[in-house]
């Protein structure tokens, strides 16, 4: 059974109090916020949501918005009751990118078979069934040549009945490694002042942030190995200064769970450079999508600084 998420506000303020830090760096401001929500009309001009606050949102559409569902699509994918994630335009008035019923599942293939695996995302997201149709099925293979029980899997897909349908592979290569031999980095080396690595997205609502290398007396995991990437270890409620090195957008925010998945992947996110390996932080959906993440490519280069 997942665990229960720790609430970290109690903390972060207990912290803020006791140590100040007024030179930190300012993220650059923010853009418009991503939408998300529930389908409730669409048109070639609008889309209406039902956001999670018990709301509506209303932005208008253009022939320059871009629809994702399992891959590149129109209009007649904006049906009521999927749900979807918008980012809108610079100046907030129109969407400039919609996600439709966008999932992904990152961790331990525990079974296979045939086209379709559970996967243990961890203590904190439990197992998750996936499905993989014969159209996609070998493009995932050149990407996870290692497609059985022990090994680690992160595939990008839609929500189906039979739970998640897998369209194209979350990361670059598949470790060549179990998921429970993740190599060290050699020599071991003080953490540096600045973490660099890739940033990856989860399915979790908004304000969620993900950190590997937690203590477990500060909401970490137990039994897990440790990360590839060199980080320090941290508590819930931490806060961090993420930014997008691939547009320059930033903001800080506090952990909220274990990315104990996350420390096992050495991969690399190619999207804009090759960033140094391992994945540092997992973000929502939406917090991914602020920073201007695109969910379908799956990460950005990021650097990270505590505090």
């Amino acid at each position: 059974m997942p665990q229960s998420r720790i609430d970290a506000s109690s903390r972060r303020r207990l912290r803020q109090a006791v140590v100040p830090d007024p030179d930190r760096p300012e993220p650059n401001p923010a853009p418009a916020a991503a939408v998300s929500g529930l389908i409730l009309d669409a048109s070639p001009h609008l889309i209406v949501l039902a956001t999670p606050a018990g709301t509506e949102a209303r932005l208008p559409m253009s022939d320059a918005t871009s629809i994702w569902y399992a891959g590149k699509a129109d209009l007649s994918a904006l049906q009521p009751g999927r749900r979807a994630i918008i980012r809108p335009s610079a100046d907030g008035l129109a969407a400039e990118r919609v996600w439709v019923d966008i999932v992904r599942a990152a961790g331990t293939i525990v079974v296979r078979d045939g086209a379709t695996l559970d996967v243990d995302e961890g203590p904190h997201r439990g197992v998750t069934h996936v499905a993989i149709p014969p159209r996609t099925l070998s493009q995932i293979l050149v990407r996870h040549p290692h497609f059985e029980p022990g090994y680690l899997v992160d595939v990008i897909g839609v929500r189906s009945a039979d739970g998640l349908l897998a369209v194209r592979p979350g990361t670059r290569s598949q470790p060549d490694y179990p998921a429970d031999s993740v190599p060290r980095q050699r020599p071991v080396e003080p953490a540096p002042p600045v973490l660099a690595g890739a940033a990856t997205w989860f399915g979790a609502q908004g304000g969620e942030v993900a950190y590997p290398a937690l203590d477990q007396s500060g909401g970490g995991c137990g039994d897990v190995p440790a990360g590839y990437a060199n980080l320090p270890y941290l508590s819930v409620g931490s806060e961090l200064y993420i930014r997008n090195e691939c547009t320059g957008r930033a903001a800080r925010m506090p952990i909220t769970q274990c990315g104990c998945v996350a420390g096992r992947f050495r991969d690399r996110c190619v999207v804009c450079e090759a960033s140094p390996r391992g994945r540092i932080v997992e973000l929502s959906p939406a917090e991914f999508v602020d920073l201007g993440g695109d969910l379908d490519e799956g990460c950005f280069n990021v650097t990270v600084r505590v505090g």
